[in-house]
């Protein structure tokens, strides 16, 4: 039993807070910023029980997110669905192995998976598509990134969305600004897979989850509202920035698992 002090639990519902802003901004961030929230700044001390805990707010913050971006007409459904179906099964599978995997060493892996998206993104190729796609979209590519993502999803208890909004620019031929609406879909979904998964294992504190939801209601209108005004090279370059800085502070933090 983690017993929180009234501290923890306003930290709690700031770093949701964040965490609702980051997805309704860029569609991703969601357990990217949760878990080293939970961990470094609440102090939960358990990676694999923190996993399962930002996985189920995740998954509520980004189908709550999911309402503005549809009412801005910024939501595919046809291919948000059509990438989340075999994504769910990569889910599975992947959250069997990461409960087999250290929690350290998973943060250290993810966050050199993360710089590698980030770097990906900020070439001048990657932002011009991501502004306007120049490139045809198909069901078998929908199909199999969607399994390849869903899986690293499960694997790292991640809602994705950091690599569902690339997986969807490429294989869906989306704007960033559709990406990011669209990824909310599959991130609710993996991530609600994912935490259902750690709950059966006892990997889960639904306190904390719901404080992380109460943060994120608010921070994730305001994440959307924002995205809608900036421009998509902006809003691209935000979105792999992001990730950069958070990627070096988690590897900071976990350089010690690999030793």
């Amino acid at each position: 039993m983690f017993d929180l002090t009234v501290l923890q639990m306003v930290l709690s519902v700031i770093s949701g807070l964040i965490v609702g802003f980051s997805l309704g901004l860029v569609g991703g961030g969601g357990s990217i910023l949760a878990i080293p929230l939970l961990i470094y700044l609440v102090g939960f001390s358990n990676p694999h029980k923190a996993i399962g805990t930002t996985a189920l707010a995740v998954s509520i913050n980004a189908f709550l997110n999911l309402v503005p971006h549809a009412r801005g007409k910024h939501v595919d459904f046809r291919k948000g669905f059509l990438f989340s179906i075999p994504g769910l099964a990569g889910v599975w599978i992947g959250a069997e192995l990461g409960l087999l995997t250290p929690g350290r060493k998973l943060l250290f892996i993810f966050a050199i998976l993360m710089i590698a998206i980030a770097v990906y993104m900020l070439k001048k190729k990657c932002v011009e598509a991501a502004v306007e796609p120049r490139h045809k979209g198909s069901i078998l590519k929908l199909l199999s990134i969607g399994f390849l993502v869903g899986f690293l999803s499960g694997y790292f208890g991640i809602g994705g969305g950091f690599l569902i909004v690339p997986g969807l620019i490429y294989a869906g031929a989306l704007n960033i600004l559709q990406a990011v609406g669209t990824s909310l879909l599959s991130v609710g979904l993996f991530g609600l897979l994912t935490a259902v998964r750690y709950f059966m294992s006892g990997e889960l504190n639904l306190f904390i989850s719901a404080l992380y939801i109460a943060g994120g209601v608010f921070g994730g209108w305001l994440g959307a509202y924002l995205a809608s005004r900036l421009s998509r090279r902006l809003l691209t370059r935000i979105f792999a920035i992001v990730l950069i800085i958070v990627a070096i502070y988690m590897l900071y933090m976990n350089f010690s698992a690999i030793l």
